[in-house]
């Protein structure tokens, strides 16, 4: 297989893992940068997740237009426009996740920072701001629908980051590969329930990770992200046999 088509393969079975691990669900979108032309990205036309196929894969580029005449005939994701302002901003970033993670928005809508409980999740101590619609415009849908908003959103997450979270809304999720960025996804997700569990336990006793483990800690995950990309993956080809 071509890199081309594996990148295309690899992107349809992130969408499928994130939708039966539950991080995404009938709405959010995963993409990754065409390897072959960096100043583009590849993502699908606007579907559920789940029933991502790779004919429905449109290459887009950094201003969010699909680039191939055939493809502006699908319909496109309304907020297209988080992934190409991210990939302008973060060079070294090759894939980018939204979600509406369930258990992540309320730590988007309170004064309680989404913090490192979970080694898996180390990641998050490198920064989980918040992006706060209302500081860029009034009685929105609170959704990124324009370039203006993915500028600002991508401003939020910042050069060190790799979530920002979306008040009322949900999370980005950016990584190196996509099989990183998966990995990130659902471990923000799984930090978010530890963490409220954690908080609700223990309420402010909670011992979080500091700096240095996150960053000893960061390098190895990314280093076995793929062991999860496997076994998720071969739970995808089960469900579908």
């Amino acid at each position: 297989m071509g890199q081309r088509n594996q990148t295309i393969s690899d992107l349809v079975v992130a969408n499928h893992i994130l939708a039966m691990e539950g991080i995404l669900d009938g709405f959010g979108h995963v993409s990754i940068r065409d390897p072959q032309r960096p100043d583009c990205y590849l993502m699908s036309r606007s579907l559920a997740p789940a029933l991502v196929t790779e004919s429905d894969i449109v290459q887009h580029d950094l201003d969010n237009n699909a680039v191939l005449t055939t493809d502006r005939e699908k319909k496109l994701y309304y907020e297209r426009w988080i992934h190409g302002e991210v990939y302008k901003a973060r060079p070294e970033v090759n894939a980018v996740v939204h979600s509406h993670s369930p258990t992540v928005v309320p730590f988007a809508s309170t004064n309680a920072p989404l913090r490192p409980l979970l080694h898996n999740a180390s990641f998050l101590g490198f920064g989980a701001p918040v992006f706060e619609i209302r500081d860029h415009v009034a009685h929105s849908d609170l959704m990124i629908s324009t370039a203006e908003l993915g500028k600002a959103m991508a401003a939020t997450l910042g050069s060190a980051a790799d979530v920002v979270l979306l008040r009322g809304h949900g999370n980005v999720v950016v990584g190196p590969t996509i099989q990183i960025a998966v990995f990130r996804a659902y471990y923000t997700e799984i930090n978010a329930r530890q963490q409220l569990q954690a908080m609700t336990i223990g309420g402010d006793s909670v011992v979080y990770m500091d700096a240095g483990e996150c960053e000893t800690t960061d390098k190895i995950m990314r280093s076995v992200a793929g062991r999860p990309w496997d076994l998720w993956k071969a739970k995808v080809a089960a469900s579908r046999a």
